[in-house]
């Protein structure tokens, strides 16, 4: 994101209709996992668990990294292709998991205006008195 007074460097304006798109996903993956569907690939992901859909998610990001390296000029659409993948696959394994996208919200908004570092840091301390 922009930092205050510089120009944002995102072509995109905020699109309501994208952060509802995602609720429609997340519905969508949730009622999939109930259901499960036989001729759904999301179902079949699904079933799969964890090894199946995690080496989605690490096929997809290695797709992003590989789309990011294109440069901008020739390999934005297809950076953004990926990411929505690597996005989608991510939401299956929320779905499965049964976690949603919300709670994914919430995390992220607690964090907003915390340094990153500062972030890290209280994770460390938290994890080392468990």
């Amino acid at each position: 994101m922009a930092e205050s007074g510089s120009e944002s460097k995102f072509k995109n304006t905020p699109n309501p209709d994208g952060v509802l798109a995602l609720r429609r996903l997340m519905d969508t993956l949730q009622q999939r996992a109930a259901d499960r569907p036989p001729k759904s690939y999301t179902t079949k992901l699904l079933d799969g668990g964890i090894e199946k859909i995690g080496a989605k998610i690490r096929e997809e990001a290695e797709e992003l990294i590989e789309a990011a390296a294109e440069g901008e000029a020739a390999g934005r659409e297809h950076f953004v292709y990926e990411a929505a993948d690597l996005l989608y696959h991510t939401m299956v394994m929320l779905a499965w998991r049964g976690v949603d996208i919300d709670e994914i919200a919430n995390e992220l908004q607690r964090r907003e205006g915390t340094s990153g570092l500062v972030e890290k840091a209280s994770r460390a301390k938290k994890e080392s008195t468990e």
